[in-house]
C-alpha cells in the first residue's frame, strides 16, 4: 500500500494586504495608474474636448500598470520575465566552466565564498519492502532530510544516462578463448543481447547529494564540510545504503556528462526560448508546480522509470524553525484579515458573512495545519526547487519524452512547465553543485518533501569479465549479472521444489562459467541429468556403480590434502562419515568405535607416506584386516558391517582409482548404484572434489562443486557434520560448493547443518513449499512480500539471495538455442531431442 501525505498548498501564493484590500505592489500599481492616467484624461479633453478618445488613452496608458499590478505566471511578476527575456537576447557565450575552482579531494569552490562536496549513495528495496519497512524507510528519510540545518543547502540529483549500446553490448559479451567452444560463447552472448532489450540496463542510473555551505575560505570551508559529511555517511549507513564520496576527478567527470546531455560534445547552444542543443543532443529544463493536494510516494519512482536520458536535480534549504513558524503564523494573520475584510464587505452587500471565498478557507485551514505540523509534529520548513532536464536525440524525441514527463506528473495532480528563457540557468541548477539559480522556492513540510523517496529497487549488474547471467531483475527486467567470488564466501544453494528449474538453473550457470571462467566443474550427478551438458564441453562423465569398470578408491589422499593440519587426520573424519553410513540402523558409531577406527586409519596410511607411490595407496580391504587385527570386539563388529563393501556385493569401491581426471567438468553419475550405496557415493564423489579443490589452489585456480539431491547427506549426524565442515573450508581452498535440493527442513534439522546455511551468501530460491516458505523467512529475513515471488513462481522464477541483496528474478531463457535443448529436464523435451525432432 503506497504512503500518502498532505502537502501544504503554496503559501507564497498569500499576498499580505495593506490597504483597500489590496497588496503593496497592486496599491503602487494602480496609484501611478491612477497619478498617470488621470492627468492623461484632463490633458487630452483640454486639447481635443473628446470624452471617449480622452478616456481610450487614459486607459491604454493605466492598463500596463493594471497589469503589472495583477498579472504572475509561475510565481514570478511581468517584469521578471522581461528581464529574463532581455537577458536571454543579450546573453553572452557561456563560460566553460560552472564553478570557480575543483579541488582533488573533492570539494568544489563554485563562487567566491560557497563551497560544495557529493556523494554518491546506492539504492536500497524500497518497492520490495513490506508496508511496515516502507513506513520505517519513509520515517528514517524524514529523519535524514530533518538533520539538515539552515546553514547548509543540499540538492538530490537523479541521472539516468542511455549507455552507448556497441559499448555496453561488450561489457556482457562473452570473449572469445580459441578452446572450440567459440560458437558456443557467441549463441549465449546473443541470448544476453536478447534478455537485455527487455529492459533499461541501457540506462545507467546514479544517484547523488551534493551539499554546500558558505565559508571565507578553503581553509574554514574543509573542517565544516567533513563534519556533515561524516554525519550524512553515517545516517544512511543506518538505511543500508551504501555511499561514496566523489573526488575532484569524479565530479567533473559527472558535471561534464551532465552538460553534454548524454552525448559526447559538450558545446551548448540556445536556439530557442526553452530549448538547449549540442550537436548530437536536444534538451529542455522544466520545473514541477508541486500543487497536488496530496502525494504518493510513487510519484519520484515513477519519474525515474522513464526510458530514456534524464536528470531530476531536487534542491532543498531548511528554514530556522523559529523563522518558519513566525513566517506561517504572518500568513495565518494575512489570511485572518483578508476573512475579515470579506465579510464586512459580505455585511456590506447584505447577506451571510459566512459566505467567503473558498480559497481562503482552504489557505486557512493548510496554514494552520502547517503550523501545528511545525509546533507538535517534529516537521520543519524546507523551500524546495524541483528541476527535471529532458533530453532527446531529435526534436521530436525530445518532445515526446517531454510529453512523458508532463504525463506522470499530471497523473499525481502536478505539472511541469519549461523554464522560458532560463534555460542555461535550469542546467547549471541541474549539476550536483548544490547551486540553485531558478529560485521557486516552494515551502514544504519535511512530510511533503521527504515523499519524494529516493529509492525503488536494487540492481545487481557487475560488470567484470567473470559475472554470470542468473536472469532478470523481476521489478525493472533489467539483467542480473554477478560474479560469486566477488562474495566475502560464494559458498550457495539452489532451492525449490520438483520441476521449477532446479537442475536447469544449475546447467545454466555451470554453462556461464565454462564460458566466462578458467574454473573447474565437479558435479555429484545422482539421477543422470547432467550427462548431455558435460559431453557438450568434452567434459569427463565417471559412471560409478556395481556393473561399472570405473574406479574410486574412497581412501585416496594427496600431501595436500589440509593446510598445515595432519592430512591423515582430515581423511579420518572423512572415513568416520563414511562408517556412520556402513553402520546406518545399528544406532550409529559409538565413542570406542570411533577410537579404533582412528588408530585403523593412522596405521594403514603409514606405509603410502613412506613411499608415497600410487601402489601404496591403502583400499577399504587394507582398512578392514587392520581392524580384524585390533584385540577390541568393537573393532570386530566395524569390520563385520564394512565386509559387505569389501568382499561382498557391494564392494564397488574396494578398488584403486582407475580413472585419470583431466577435464574442466567431470560428472560423477551415481544414478545406477543403488539405494544402498548412493549416499556412501555421495559422500565419496564429495572426497574426491576435495582432493581436486586442494590441488588446484596450488594452481591458483578455483573448483566449482555441484550437488544434487544434497539433503540425502543430511540425515545422518556424521556426514551432516562433515558436508557442513566442508563448506567451511571451501571457501578457504578456492572451491565453491553448492547444494541443489528441495528439502529445506532436512538443511535446518540441528545446529551443525544449519551451519551451511550460514556459510552460504548466494541462495538461489525457486517455488517453494509452504512450510519451506516460513523456515527460509525466518532464517533470510526475507519479507511477506518478497515472499510472494517463490510463492507462485513459475519455473525459473523466484529469489536471488545474493549477500545483503534480496532480488526477485525470472529467467526466461531462449528455447530456440542449443544449450536450452541440451539443459532442459522436462520430460517431453528431452524425449524430443533425443529423436532428433
Amino acid at each position: 500500500m503506497a504512503i500518502r501525505v498532505n502537502v501544504p498548498r503554496d503559501l507564497s501564493r498569500v499576498k499580505e494586504k495593506v490597504a483597500f484590500n489590496l497588496t503593496k505592489r497592486q496599491l503602487i500599481c494602480f496609484t501611478l495608474a491612477g497619478m498617470i492616467g488621470v492627468p492623461t484624461f484632463f490633458l487630452v479633453k483640454s486639447v481635443s474636448d473628446n470624452v471617449s478618445a480622452s478616456t481610450f488613452l487614459m486607459m491604454a496608458v493605466m492598463m500596463p500598470l493594471f497589469f503589472m499590478a495583477m498579472y504572475e505566471k509561475n510565481g514570478e511578476n511581468i517584469e521578471r520575465i522581461i528581464q529574463h527575456a532581455i537577458d536571454w537576447k543579450r546573453r553572452k557565450p557561456a563560460p566553460e566552466e560552472s564553478f570557480e575552482q575543483m579541488f582533488k579531494d573533492g570539494i568544489c569552490r563554485v563562487d567566491e565564498n560557497y563551497y560544495s562536496k557529493t556523494i554518491r549513495f546506492s539504492d536500497i528495496n524500497y518497492k520490495l519492502a513490506t508496508d511496515e519497512d516502507q513506513q520505517a524507510i519513509f520515517d528514517n528519510w524524514r529523519k535524514f532530510l530533518n538533520f539538515f540545518d539552515s546553514s547548509v543547502h543540499f540538492e538530490l540529483t537523479f541521472v539516468n544516462v542511455t549507455k552507448d549500446e556497441t559499448k555496453f553490448y561488450e561489457t556482457i559479451r562473452i570473449k572469445e578463448k580459441q578452446d572450440g567452444f567459440d560458437d558456443v560463447r557467441a549463441e549465449y552472448s546473443e541470448m544476453l543481447n536478447r534478455q537485455l532489450e527487455k529492459g533499461n540496463n541501457g540506462l545507467e542510473k546514479t544517484k547523488y547529494l551534493t551539499f554546500g555551505i558558505y565559508a571565507k575560505s578553503i581553509k574554514d570551508a574543509k573542517p565544516r564540510l567533513r563534519s556533515i559529511e561524516n554525519d550524512i555517511l553515517n545516517n544512511f549507513k543506518r538505511m543500508d545504503v551504501q555511499t561514496e564520496v566523489l573526488d575532484g576527478m569524479q565530479r567533473l567527470e559527472m558535471i561534464q556528462l551532465i552538460k553534454s546531455l548524454g552525448g559526447e560534445d559538450s558545446t551548448l547552444k540556445y536556439p530557442v526560448k526553452n530549448m538547449i542543443r549540442t550537436k548530437q543532443r536536444f534538451a529542455t529544463i522544466s520545473a514541477l508546480s508541486y500543487d497536488a493536494p496530496t502525494m504518493e510516494d510513487r510519484f519520484l519512482m515513477e519519474l525515474l522509470n522513464a526510458d530514456s536520458s534524464q536528470v531530476i536535480s531536487i534542491h532543498l534549504q531548511s528554514i530556522n524553525q523559529n523563522e518558519a513558524i513566525k513566517k506561517v503564523k504572518k500568513t495565518i494573520t494575512n489570511i485572518d484579515s483578508t476573512k475579515i475584510d470579506e465579510q464586512k464587505k459580505a455585511v456590506r452587500s447584505g447577506y451571510d458573512m459566512d459566505l467567503i471565498p473558498g480559497d481562503l478557507v482552504t489557505y486557512g485551514k493548510d496554514a494552520n495545519a502547517f503550523l501545528q505540523d511545525l509546533q507538535n509534529q517534529n516537521e520543519r520548513m524546507f523551500k524546495m526547487t524541483f528541476l527535471i532536464l529532458n533530453t532527446g536525440a531529435s526534436k521530436i524525441e525530445l518532445k515526446n519524452n517531454y510529453l512523458q514527463t508532463s504525463s506522470t506528473a499530471q497523473q499525481f495532480n502536478c505539472d511541469i512547465y519549461k523554464l522560458d528563457y532560463r534555460q542555461e540557468q535550469g542546467l547549471n541548477s541541474c549539476l550536483p553543485l548544490a547551486r540553485d539559480l531558478i529560485h521557486t522556492d516552494r515551502s514544504l513540510t519535511t512530510s511533503s518533501v521527504g515523499i519524494f523517496i529516493p529509492f525503488t529497487t536494487q540492481e545487481l549488474m557487475q560488470t567484470e569479465d567473470e559475472a554470470l547471467y542468473y536472469g532478470l531483475n523481476a521489478l525493472s527486467q533489467n539483467l542480473i549479472m554477478a560474479d560469486r567470488k566477488s562474495l566475502s564466501n560464494p559458498n550457495g544453494m539452489i532451492l525449490g521444489k520438483p520441476g521449477f528449474g532446479k537442475s536447469f538453473s544449475a546447467k545454466r550457470e555451470m554453462s556461464n562459467v565454462m564460458l566466462s571462467t578458467d574454473d573447474d566443474i565437479m558435479i555429484c550427478d545422482p539421477e543422470q541429468e547432467y550427462t548431455a551438458l558435460v559431453n557438450k564441453f568434452h567434459g569427463q562423465v565417471i559412471h560409478i556403480s556395481q556393473k561399472s569398470k570405473q574406479f574410486i578408491n574412497p581412501m585416496d589422499i594427496n600431501e595436500n590434502y589440509s593446510d598445515g593440519d595432519d592430512p591423515v587426520s582430515l581423511k579420518a573424519e572423512f572415513i568416520l562419515s563414511l562408517f556412520e553410513l556402513v553402520m546406518d540402523g545399528k544406532g550409529g558409531l559409538g565413542p570406542v568405535e570411533k577410537t579404533v577406527i582412528d588408530r585403523c586409519i593412522h596405521k594403514v596410511y603409514e606405509k603410502y607416506f613412506e613411499n608415497p607411490i600410487p601402489e601404496n595407496m591403502p583400499i577399504l580391504a587394507d582398512l578392514f584386516n587392520e581392524l580384524m587385527a585390533q584385540n577390541e570386539k568393537e573393532a570386530h563388529e566395524v569390520a563385520t558391517a564394512l565386509e559387505i563393501y569389501v568382499f561382498g556385493s557391494l564392494n564397488v569401491f574396494n578398488n584403486q582409482t582407475n580413472v585419470d581426471i583431466n577435464s574442466r567438468i567431470v560428472c560423477y553419475d551415481i544414478k545406477d548404484l543403488g539405494k544402498q550405496l548412493k549416499k556412501i557415493g555421495m559422500l565419496i564423489v564429495q572426497d574426491q572434489v576435495w582432493g581436486r579443490v586442494t590441488a588446484n589452489r596450488s594452481m591458483g585456480k578455483a573448483t566449482r562443486y555441484y550437488m544434487d539431491e544434497f539433503h540425502l547427506l543430511l540425515k545422518d549426524k556424521q556426514t551432516a557434520n562433515y558436508s557442513a565442515e566442508i563448506y567451511k573450508r571451501f571457501r578457504k581452498w578456492g572451491g565453491i560448493p553448492t547444494a541443489i535440493t528441495q528439502n529445506v527442513k532436512d538443511l535446518l534439522e540441528s545446529p551443525e547443518v544449519q551451519n551451511i546455511f550460514d556459510n552460504c551468501e548466494f541462495i538461489y530460491l525457486l517455488n517453494q513449499a509452504p512450510g519451506d516458505r516460513e523456515i527460509l523467512a525466518r532464517k533470510l529475513g526475507i519479507s511477506k512480500y518478497q515472499l510472494s515471488y517463490v510463492e507462485k513462481a513459475e519455473q525459473g522464477e523466484g529469489l536471488l539471495v545474493f549477500g545483503n541483496l534480496i532480488l526477485p528474478f525470472k529467467d526466461q531463457f531462449p528455447h530456440d538455442l542449443e544449450l536450452y535443448r541440451i539443459m532442459t529436464t522436462k520430460p517431453k523435451e528431452v524425449a524430443a531431442w533425443q529423436k532428433g525432432v
